[in-house]
């Protein structure tokens, strides 16, 4: 089975073909000759996943799944959310950035209460022809740590400590991220579903 996964993110690709196994030929944007800018302009992670995959699927008419991540900071009143990749102004995944602009707006502030969520949208075609959505959730609580530690992953991995942990994300390093993270729980619960169509 072959399937288009949206995303320029090589380590997002990384991870996903990673997750996934043999099992499932993943093709990157690249490998269907996609370079656009493909838009996330949702109010949601939701939506954000849903309108990428539907512009892949429609304009190459071909099966694709997209997703979106947010980080949710309970006292921050779930920011920054949707806006997780763009949230430092003026910037387009700037990690440093982001962090930077997520520990000072923190602060000392004893809720630290965090999770990262992650849904996946995939759209199949059908034996109608027309493109079916099905969308998967994965979620993992934690809290923000006080500053950065560890090297591994990417995003706010330096900053967030997975519950039942006490290492960052990327402290913990790729092996145990890719067994416990929202991504990799959204992905089993997308590998189950193919594996059941396959």
């Amino acid at each position: 089975m072959k399937i288009v996964f949206a995303t320029n993110n090589k380590n997002k690709l990384k991870e996903i073909r990673e997750i996934l196994g043999s099992q499932i030929e993943i093709l990157s944007l690249a490998d269907i000759n996609c370079h656009e800018d493909i838009p996330e302009t949702g109010d949601t992670i939701e939506e954000n996943a849903r309108q990428k995959a539907s512009y892949v699927s429609e304009k190459y008419d071909i099966d694709c799944f997209a997703d979106d991540t947010g980080l949710e900071v309970e006292a921050l009143g779930g920011e920054p959310g949707v806006h997780s990749a763009r949230y430092a102004e003026g910037t387009d995944h700037d990690s440093e950035a982001n962090m930077a602009k997520l520990l000072r707006k923190l602060g000392n502030n004893n809720n630290r209460s965090a999770r990262f969520r992650t849904c996946i949208s995939l759209l199949q075609k059908g034996v109608d022809g027309k493109f079916h959505e099905v969308q998967f959730e994965g979620e993992v609580r934690g809290h923000i740590a006080d500053e950065k530690h560890g090297h591994e992953g990417f995003g706010y991995d330096p900053i967030f400590v997975p519950d039942g942990y006490d290492q960052s994300f990327a402290e913990l390093g790729e092996e145990v991220k890719n067994t416990i993270s929202h991504r990799a729980r959204a992905v089993k619960k997308l590998a189950e579903y193919l594996k059941a169509m396959a």
